[in-house]
This record gives C-alpha cells, structure tokens and sequence, in this order.
C-alpha cells in the first residue's frame, strides 16, 4: 500500500512563512524607494550656452528661475523642498549665472535669450508641457516665456516680481526714501559720486563696500523678511554670489534703487492679457516688489489667483514656508 508522506504542522507553517517572504521584502523595499528622493543634475547646451541644470521629485514637471538678476537655485533651498512630495522640480541657473556658462559678451544677457534658454531646458529634458514658477527678477523671466511660449505652460507662477521695470522704478524709489535720514543722504552721495562708474561693484576709493550695507541692509533688508529675519543676513556676502558682469548689463550702473540696464525692456502691463493659461500670483505683504504690482497682474490677467502672504517679504518662502508650498503644490496640482 503506498504511503501519503505527511507534514508536521510546524512544517507546514515554515513553508507558509517562506511563501510570504518574497512579497513582505517586495513592499518593503517599495515602500523605502518611495521615500528616496535622488537628485539628477547635468547641462543643456541652449544655443551655444551650457545651462545647468537639478532636478528632484516625483509627479508633473515644475521647472522654477531664480532672481537676481545673477544669483542661482540655491537660495530656494532648503526652502522648496517640499513640492518635490508632489512634482518632479526642475531648478536652472541662468546663463551666466551660478554653475552655468558664462559668457565674454555681457550684451547677450537679456531677459529674451534667457525665455529661449528655458525652452532649451524644456525641450531637452522631454518635459512636455510644465508649470513655470519664477521668483523676484524670474518671474520677469517667467512672464516674458508665457508671452512667448504659453502652449508649452499647464500653469504659471509669479512669485514677488513686477510687470514693468518703470513701475519697479517707483518703488524702489519709494523704498529708499523711507531710510533713516542719515543713511539716505550718505546713500545719496555714494550715488552721485558715480560709484558703479569703474572699478569694484560697490564703491572706489577709501570706502570699501559701504554702499552694500546702505543699499541692501538698510534700503532692501525691511522688505526682504517679516516672521524669520534672517539673523545672519549680510548684506557684504553678495559681492561674491552675484554674477556682477550680468548684474551690471541688465540692472544698470547708478544703484540699487533704479533699473537703467537692458531690463529696461521688461513692459509687459499691456500684454498680460494675453496669458490665457491659469496663473497664480504671490506676493508678501511687504514685499520688496510692491503688492501693489502683484494685485495689477491680477487685474490684468484673467482668472488668476492672487495670494498676498501675511508677514512676509520679498522672501515669503522663508518667511511663511508652509503657506507658500501649499498655494503652489494645490495650485499646480488641482484637478
């Protein structure tokens, strides 16, 4: 008679355990690769001009420009980090800026050819249609691309900026005005010896770097933070972040307080009606660029969405982070 081999029940458990083996591993190591967040980097070449470029994040592509004009990406850091829980995040340096190429004619750093080089970008990386987010002087650079290049945006984001360098004149000029007496006058006399005329970027002579602290500890920094001042802001440390070179040709040569270079050609009030995709506007509520600035692209720029953040400055991702994430993450992600 043929005998039926039999299993203990101990067995028979082991062999069970065994089977789940595979399956527990494979969620386990699912569930630690969702929570890795690697960072790509590398260069476009746009035109002739290496761009470079990090990228970080899961979901639809939101490609973001910095200000300056001449500073980098890495001052959004680590600030934006969280939209990376919800959009794959393309950060660019400008041309001639940060870790991109720079360039021996300064005469080719203007807002236009910067548009072009973030649809080098665009269409390199494969991204297809993306939300657009520019801060300061890139949402300058944001809206002169959706002037532009608008059936390649989903969304468009304008974070801190101005529409008209004439109107951003006004401002400024109101800004420096209300310096302390004493500070203005000597701001003033800085200005009218001509300065930027030759030289180093801040002043000639025996003052060494005072007009920095003038222009930007004084005039800048009241409208740069609200609930998180930088306590280590140091108004000297950007003599060496910012790309001078392109500062100079596209800011201008006479101060802190008037935009007099090629940036001149940023007047975009009568075309922002125009911009048909949907577009979010943020501002702090002292900002640096006026809320003022940021209620007429709402004006101008039909059914888009304006948030002034409260107690906040030009840096209102600083100041209010969890807010300022959330407007962008829910604008560029609702259904």
């Amino acid at each position: 008679m043929k005998r039926t081999p039999s299993f203990s029940f101990a067995a028979l458990v082991l062999l069970g355990c065994a089977a789940l083996l595979p399956a527990q591993t494979t969620r386990r190591t699912a569930a630690a690769a969702a929570s890795v967040y690697p960072i790509q980097e590398g260069y476009v070449d746009a035109h002739g001009v290496m761009i470079y470029y990090q990228t970080m994040g899961r979901g639809t592509p939101l490609l973001i420009v910095h200000g300056g004009p001449g500073a980098s990406h890495d001052y959004f850091l680590p600030y934006l980090l969280p939209l990376a829980r919800t959009n794959k995040l393309i950060f660019i340096d400008e041309r001639g800026s940060g870790r991109s190429e720079k360039l021996e004619d300064v005469k080719q750093y203007t807002v236009e050819n910067m548009a072009e080089d973030v649809e080098a970008v665009r269409v390199a990386l494969g991204l297809g249609k993306i939300s657009l987010l520019g801060h300061s002087y890139g949402g300058v650079l944001a809206q002169a691309y959706a002037l532009k290049y608008q059936e390649h945006l989903s969304h468009l984001i304008l974070a801190s900026t101005f529409p008209s360098t004439k109107e951003m004149n006004q401002v400024l000029q109101r800004e420096k005005s209300h310096m302390p007496p004493d500070k203005l006058a000597l701001t003033n006399a800085f200005e009218k010896a001509g300065l930027f005329g030759k030289g180093t970027p801040w002043s000639r002579g025996r003052y060494p770097d005072q007009y920095a602290t003038l222009a930007w500890g004084w005039g800048y920094f009241p409208y740069l933070y609200g609930a998180r001042p930088d306590a280590n802001y140091d108004p000297q440390a950007q003599n060496t972040t910012t790309a001078w070179d392109l500062y100079r040709e596209m800011w201008g040569s006479h101060g802190e307080f008037v935009i007099d270079g090629n940036l001149t050609s940023a007047e975009y009030v009568d075309k922002l009606p125009t911009i048909k995709v949907p577009t979010l506007i943020m501002a702090g509520d002292h900002d640096e660029c006026d809320p003022s600035l940021a209620k007429e692209m709402n004006a101008k720029i039909k059914g888009s969405k304006l948030v002034i953040l409260p107690n906040s400055g030009h840096m209102a991702f600083v100041d209010q982070p969890k807010m300022w994430n959330k407007s962008v993450a829910d604008f560029v992600n609702a259904k």
